[in-house]
């Protein structure tokens, strides 16, 4: 649902929203059902733990207070310190534990969040299916392609609700643009344009250590399992996304948001036949062994995307729609259509080299064979159209909203393992290329990246 609002009134809705003329026409997006409903009857309510309780874990924690008919019932981290962070986030005390198998072996615990390292996402998520529980997996889902297709098996074999946290796949914003997309108001889409850049020590993962830190408030060789064995180091437990050991990089923190994005939109849960990276590590000089700037080409049978991603200047989110007969653009919060004048032009450039005669001959001939309609008869060009979320809208809660739906219903949610799959492989293609140095092209039938 929507409402049309006026231009004063979106110019008021807040910075950075800015509209696109005086023939855009701006839409205030509404909320979804699932939010809108009101209350869920004591026995649907839905116990879940969350294991991981870094930044992404008690975002989640935060936003699932947002959800009706959900309790947090137990928290999971290997540093004592996020056990606080937890009870703090979830505004309760809880259970808390370093061991994620005591979660698991809790009766009370319908559905686990696992906001660990992508490299152990696998092991996490296998023993909770097997434990009977339902996952919410942040992204991307795999930190290895063997691993991405074990977790679609897990899932499959204990008939589990599996969700993948890319949330944008949830927004109504998005919802809005595949509308458009799939109304065929863009035409032939042949290229996709993406982007999230960011110019921040926090955005590059330069996160500041506690000063707590230590092999006493951290379990380091829980940490450890799945990667080489070292000697206790913070920076890698707490900048892990740096590390190849750990986690993707840049192609598997905003990557994978963006490609879920085009993926939904598109109708797309497939894998990128090849992708194409070039990139390199130009000021974050600090030991990481992923790139600041990673560029990749990807192709699909029917378009083509090119991704990108800068730590080295901040540009946003954006992923630009390319049609035949419209453009369509997501700039961070903000989704705007505009047409292309499709309409029969006569040649203005080319018959400047013909003589005079040929060239009025010509101009004659097209006017007659398309004379300009009567002044009543013509049709209103097709508007500039704007669509914004309200104020404080989440599309994180909306996404948590349809997992715990999906635990009710037993219907499978878009963003399932599958799709999830599909979206961290593109993930894979992309470093492999770049590290590689070399052209990364999918193989169906081996399920393996070749180059």
């Amino acid at each position: 649902m929507s409402k049309t609002v006026s231009r004063r009134n979106f110019m008021r809705l807040g910075a950075g929203l800015v509209a696109a003329g005086a023939t855009t026409k701006v839409t205030l997006l509404e909320p979804q059902w699932l939010l809108a409903s009101g209350a869920v009857p004591p026995s649907d309510t839905v116990r879940f733990a969350s294991i991981g309780t870094g930044v992404r874990g008690c975002e989640l924690l935060k936003a699932s207070l947002r959800v009706p008919g959900v309790e947090c019932v137990a928290v999971c981290d290997l540093y004592d310190g996020r056990h606080t962070a937890a009870r703090e986030s979830v505004q309760k005390q809880v259970p808390a534990t370093r061991n994620y198998k005591e979660i698991l072996d809790r009766k009370d615990v319908d559905a686990v969040i696992v906001a660990v390292t992508d490299h152990q996402h696998r092991r996490v998520l296998e023993d909770a299916c097997a434990a009977g529980k339902d996952v919410y997996c942040e992204k991307p889902m795999s930190h290895t392609v063997d691993d991405g297709f074990a977790m679609v098996e897990a899932a499959r074999k204990a008939n589990r609700i599996v969700q993948v946290g890319s949330q944008r796949v949830s927004s109504i914003l998005y919802a809005k643009a595949k509308e458009i997309y799939d109304s065929g108001k863009l035409g032939d889409v042949v290229f996709i344009d993406a982007y999230w850049d960011r110019n921040t020590a926090s955005g590059a993962w330069v996160y500041p250590i506690p000063p707590d830190a230590s092999e006493q408030t951290i379990d380091w060789n829980a940490f450890l399992n799945g990667g080489s064995k070292r000697a206790f180091d913070p920076v890698r437990f707490f900048r892990w996304r740096c590390f190849t050991d750990y986690g993707e990089g840049l192609a598997g923190d905003l990557f994978v948001h963006l490609i879920s994005g085009i993926h939904f939109i598109t109708g797309t849960n497939a894998i990128a036949q090849r992708a194409q990276s070039t990139g390199g590590i130009f000021r974050w000089k600090d030991g990481r062994e992923f790139p600041d700037l990673i560029d990749t080409f990807y192709d699909y049978p029917s378009f083509r995307v090119a991704v990108r991603c800068n730590l080295n200047n901040e540009g946003g989110e954006f992923i630009g729609f390319y049609g035949t007969k419209g453009t369509m653009i997501i700039k961070d919060a903000t989704l705007t259509y505009r047409p292309q004048d499709t309409k029969p032009q006569a040649e203005s450039y080319s018959i400047y080299g013909w003589p005079k005669q040929l060239r009025e001959e010509y101009l004659a001939d097209w006017h007659a064979k398309y004379p300009p309609p009567a002044a009543l008869g013509a049709a209103v060009e097709e508007e500039v159209e704007t669509f914004v979320p309200p104020a404080g809208y989440s599309d994180l809660v909306d996404h948590q909203a349809n997992f715990f739906d999906a635990m009710r219903t037993r219907k499978r949610v878009v963003e399932n393992e599958e799709f999830g799959n599909n979206a961290a492989i593109g993930c894979h293609l992309a470093n492999y290329s770049y590290f590689n140095k070399t052209v990364a092209t999918w193989d169906t039938g081996a399920k393996k990246i070749k180059g």
